[in-house]
């Protein structure tokens, strides 16, 4: 058995992980952008470890992301006690619907539309990094760009602190694996109207490799 697999989405977030890692078992992995594609390279790593015989012990979805605006501040660390995929359901004209709400699960599992964390790994991370703010991450298709869908997202999950593009699809591979998920994010951005004069991507990935220490 193997260490822990830790996957970004792009090479720049899997530079700043390996740079504050301290564990030389735990694999860092760039896989690409969205939850599709992170939920398919993912599973394929894990099925070829397992194929192996070097299973890996549990997955970590990390990287950069948003955060919602007086929940968290840009260069904070973000620890998800769920992913959830924030744009998968339906339209209506009373709002939008999870699949929850339309009967259907998200695959065969019936892990449906949010994945918790491992209690017991997102303890430890929570031992090892205490400053983090501990909340909802969402994964999200399309990230946020205006007022008036920051504040739709905003009400429709209160407790959620950041967005990002991959954990959900992360944490579906992991489930499918039977193997414990966190999520960890560093905050480069606040959520709202795109301003990238705003964004703070040094910050955010010094933070993220100062979070990486927590991967072991």
């Amino acid at each position: 058995m193997t260490g822990l697999l830790v996957v970004t989405a792009v090479p720049a977030e899997a530079e700043a992980v390996r740079a504050g890692l301290t564990d030389p078992t735990v694999t860092v992995a760039p896989v690409g952008v969205g939850a599709a594609v992170a939920g398919a390279a993912t599973a394929r790593l894990l099925a070829l470890a397992e194929a192996a015989g070097r299973p890996y012990r549990a997955v970590v979805s990390a990287g950069i992301a948003g955060g919602f605006v007086e929940r968290v501040a840009v260069g904070d660390t973000v620890l998800a006690t769920r992913s959830v995929a924030a744009d998968l359901g339906a339209e209506s004209p009373d709002g939008f619907l999870p699949l929850e709400a339309l009967g259907m699960p998200a695959d065969l599992l019936g892990v449906g539309s949010a994945v918790p964390a491992d209690p017991g790994l997102l303890d430890a991370l929570r031992t090892a990094l205490p400053a983090a703010t501990v909340g909802v991450v969402l994964t999200v298709n399309t990230v946020t760009g205006s007022a008036a869908s920051t504040a739709a997202l905003a009400a429709r999950h209160p407790d959620a602190v950041a967005e990002a593009m991959e954990g959900y699809g992360v944490a579906v591979a992991a489930a499918q694996a039977g193997l414990p998920f966190a999520e960890l994010r560093t905050v480069s951005n606040p959520i709202g109207p795109r301003d990238r004069a705003s964004w703070r991507m040094r910050e955010a990935f010094a933070a993220l490799s100062a979070a990486a220490v927590a991967l072991r």
